[in-house]
């Protein structure tokens, strides 16, 4: 009986872990839908308005269920994927809603999983039980990387005058003019790489809490195992580090930040869904493993980006780029389920 018991929990627990890892994928990949069509200038302003409403989902979450007690270093984890962050609307701009996060999602993925299969950062080495198919899982990934790359988008500029630069200084110069000198794709797609790198370091800290909570020796005995309780800590230190590039980026433009209006609802409904779909991954990460979720969520919510960007945007275009990313696709969809599946 008690084994039943054990085998009906485990069942449960599996189907609420993947439960949730539809629900991250599908609002993740979604989440930049709402501005895509909407002027944002260098994005700075954006992605304040979007950390706004991240926070605002931790909160509401902190105080709908239980109050978290996470150790403020936490907030870290925040900051990385803040810095990762403002280089989002140019990588939009630049190569694409689909082959942005498709490629950024190539970098997260590579970076969390080898965090914790095998020991970075301080963290436990996780072992799998089949290490040839998570290898061949993690190279496909790469090579996936490198095939995005070739893959050229069709992003066509704006030539109204709102997409003008509202406040022209001779001295300063914004982040969206300093890109244009430089070819939009290959930047587009070294900023895309560099998000990811962010993104995926951004659960390193709330591992290494979880880790070392665990033993008598840490100044994090005693922490939480359930990550959904660093969940506002994450947020705040969101909120605070995009807070602190807002100030730097109003500083260098003498006071004079470009602001977008129009941007304002559309980048908090994205900073909304970014929130429920990070909250949701927090849940799989409880229920699952790391290991597990970092793959199916990376490759997931980059598929359903890549439909928005190539089936509702019109981003690739022709023959040979369409079969590219088709292939693109398909070796990333492998390498995420061989790299889940070795640990079963």
């Amino acid at each position: 009986l008690e084994s039943q018991q054990s085998l009906y929990s485990n069942s449960t627990d599996t189907t609420y872990g993947f439960v949730a890892c539809v629900i991250s994928v599908l609002l993740y990949g979604s989440c930049f839908v709402p501005v895509k069509t909407i002027d944002t200038g260098d994005g700075m302003f954006f992605q304040w308005i979007c950390c706004s409403a991240i926070w605002f989902v931790g909160l509401v979450a902190d105080t709908l269920f239980h109050p978290s007690r996470a150790h403020p270093a936490a907030m870290l984890g925040g900051a990385l994927w803040a810095t990762g962050n403002i280089t989002a609307v140019p990588v939009v701009k630049f190569i694409g809603l689909g082959l942005g996060i498709l490629l950024w999602g190539s970098s997260g993925l590579l970076i969390g999983w080898a965090s914790s299969r095998f020991g970075w950062f301080g963290l436990h080495s996780e072992e799998v039980s089949k290490p040839i198919l998570n290898y061949c899982g993690a190279g496909l990934c790469l090579l996936s990387a490198i095939i995005f790359f070739f893959v050229k988008s069709d992003v066509q500029k704006r030539t109204s005058t709102e997409s003008m630069p509202l406040l022209i200084d001779d001295r300063i110069k914004s982040m969206e003019y300093l890109f244009s000198m430089i070819s939009s794709c290959y930047s587009g797609c070294i900023l895309a790489i560099f998000s990811g790198v962010f993104y995926g370091s951004s659960f390193v800290p709330i591992f290494y809490i979880k880790v070392h909570g665990l033993t008598n020796s840490s100044m994090f005995t005693g922490s939480s195992q359930n990550e959904t309780d660093y969940c506002f800590a994450h947020y705040s230190g969101i909120f605070l580090m995009s807070t602190v590039y807002f100030i730097a980026y109003c500083a260098v433009m003498k006071n004079r930040p470009r602001i977008y209006p129009k941007a304002i609802l559309p980048g908090f409904l994205s900073g909304l869904m970014w929130g429920l779909a990070t909250y949701a991954w927090f849940m799989a990460n409880y229920y699952l493993s790391a290991v597990i979720t970092f793959p199916i969520i990376n490759a997931g919510f980059g598929l359903v980006a890549a439909l928005w960007g190539s089936v509702v945007f019109k981003e690739v275009k022709g023959l040979g780029n369409l079969l590219l990313f088709a292939l693109a696709s398909c070796v990333f969809l492998a390498a995420s389920l061989l790299t889940a599946y070795s640990k079963s």
